[in-house]
């Protein structure tokens, strides 16, 4: 039996399933349109045209629907990660690093059409019942990151591998997200900013591999 509030399976049966899309679908725009203190289960059950009971066979209340937003918001961002990968890591580092714009440019794409999606970020940011999820995706992201690079640079050392590509992470995340509310910069001009950091961040690991081998 779930706790209240508990973060619940998703369902199996297609009707179910569709339910619950359909709940994600209505709290994220909603999420957009009253901000993360003001949403609520009553209010996405009444925009959705179902009672609260029916809502809370799927959710234990609104942080479990900010999870599932957030969570389905970052397997959507990490599907675009998976596509570029297939592409470009069979081509090495250099290959990577040369379409390290894409990358960011496709990531910051499907964030914007996902509904709400500033809100759920800020969610994932500023609730402690929250973080987690923004957490685990991208230690994710770093994981495949690192397995994609690593065979190219067998010199480096894999923890230091990976703490480098985490922090990459966070600054390609940290400067997508700052573009929602920063009006002074272009977010064309940012992400290629943050593209050539990123592509010059991966080019060191095959330019200078023995530094990365000592702490």
């Amino acid at each position: 039996m779930n706790a209240p509030g508990a973060v619940k399976r998703p369902p199996q049966q297609d009707r179910a399933r569709q339910t619950r899309s359909r709940l994600l679908d209505v709290a994220g725009a909603l999420l957009g349109e009253v901000g993360l203190e003001r949403i609520s289960t009553n209010m996405i059950a009444a925009r959705a045209g179902l009672t609260p009971p029916a809502l809370y066979r799927y959710f234990g209340d609104k942080y479990a629907v900010l999870e599932a937003l957030g969570r389905r918001l970052m397997d959507r961002q990490n599907a675009v990660l998976e596509a570029w990968l297939a592409q470009h890591a069979p081509g090495g580092i250099a290959a990577m690093a040369d379409h390290i714009g894409d990358l960011l440019g496709d990531n910051a794409a499907v964030t914007r059409a996902e509904p709400g999606a500033v809100w759920i970020l800020r969610a994932l940011h500023a609730s402690p019942r929250l973080v987690h999820v923004r957490l685990e995706s991208h230690r994710y992201v770093t994981d495949r990151l690192t397995e994609a690079c690593a065979p190219y640079v067998a010199a480096i050392d894999r923890d230091m591998l990976w703490t480098r590509l985490r922090l990459a992470v966070e600054i390609g995340f940290a400067a997508d997200e700052m573009l929602y509310e920063e009006d002074r910069v272009s977010a064309d001009a940012a992400l290629a900013d943050v593209a050539v950091m990123l592509r010059f961040a991966l080019l060191d690991f095959i330019s200078s591999p023995p530094a990365y081998g000592r702490g």
